[in-house]
C-alpha cells in the first residue's frame, strides 16, 4: 500500500467530506502516521472509514470522527490537554501536534504500554500516558481541553469540571443506536454552554457508574 497516497485519500473524501474544514487538524491528519497506530493485524485497514478493533472490546475512532472531535476542541499551542482513553494512542499523538502538554488516561495496561511505544519512536515527548481509571479523575488539575474519546450512556459532570475557564470538553452521550457528540465549554467558574455537534456511535468507557443520573 501507499500510506501517503491512502492518507491524502482518507482526508480528502472521508475527513474533509465530514465537514471537517480546519486546515490545521487536516495537515495534522496528514503528517501523523495512522498506520503506525494500528494493530499489524488492521495495517490494511489504517484508512478505512471503520473502527478498527484494539482488544478489550475497544476500537479505534473512525477518520470522521477524529477529525470532528479535533476540530470541535479548537486547540492552541498553549493548551493543556486531558484525553479519556489512549486507545492506540492515535488521536494522543494528533493532540499532542496541536496543543502544549497532554496527560491521557488509559485503564488497560497493554493499551498504555503500545501507546508510549509508538509515541516515543515518532519522538512525541510532550505527552504522558497514565495507566489510570477515569472515573478516579482527581479535580485538582484543570484543562484547557478535554478528549473523551469513549461515550457515557448519561451526562457526568466530572469532565466538565475539570476544564478552566474558557476549556473545552469534547464528550458523547447516550447508548446505541444513537448518541450524540457534544461540546461543553467552560464559560464561568459555575457556568458551562453545552452545544450538539453530530450524531455518532462510540463504544462506552468501562467503569461508568450505572446508577449515576446526573442532570446537566
Amino acid at each position: 500500500m501507499n500510506f501517503d497516497s491512502a492518507r491524502l485519500q482518507m482526508v480528502e473524501q472521508q475527513v474533509r467530506a465530514w465537514d471537517v474544514l480546519d486546515e490545521t487538524v487536516l495537515d495534522t491528519l496528514l503528517q501523523v502516521p495512522r498506520e503506525h497506530f494500528v494493530p499489524e493485524a488492521c495495517r490494511d485497514l489504517a484508512f478505512a472509514d471503520t473502527a478498527i478493533p484494539l482488544g478489550h472490546g475497544q476500537f479505534m475512532m473512525t477518520p470522521q470522527q477524529e477529525g470532528r472531535l479535533l476540530q470541535a476542541l479548537e486547540l492552541r499551542r498553549t493548551d493543556d490537554v486531558l484525553e479519556i482513553g489512549t486507545g492506540s494512542g492515535f488521536v494522543t499523538a494528533c493532540l499532542a501536534r496541536l496543543g502544549n502538554r497532554v496527560r491521557s488516561m488509559e485503564i488497560h495496561d497493554d493499551f498504555c504500554i503500545r501507546a508510549r511505544e509508538k509515541l516515543m519512536a515518532l519522538g512525541i515527548d510532550n505527552v504522558n500516558v497514565d495507566c489510570a481509571d477515569a472515573m478516579n479523575l482527581s479535580q485538582k488539575n484543570r484543562y484547557d481541553a478535554v478528549a473523551v474519546t469513549g461515550s457515557i450512556p448519561r451526562f457526568d459532570p466530572r469532565f466538565q469540571e475539570a476544564l478552566r475557564v474558557g476549556g473545552r470538553l469534547f464528550l458523547v452521550i447516550g447508548e446505541a443506536p444513537v448518541m450524540e457528540a457534544c461540546l461543553i465549554t467552560r464559560v464561568a467558574e459555575d457556568e458551562w454552554q453545552r452545544e450538539a455537534i453530530f450524531e455518532t456511535v462510540l463504544p462506552p468507557l468501562e467503569n461508568v457508574p450505572e446508577t449515576a443520573r446526573f442532570e446537566f
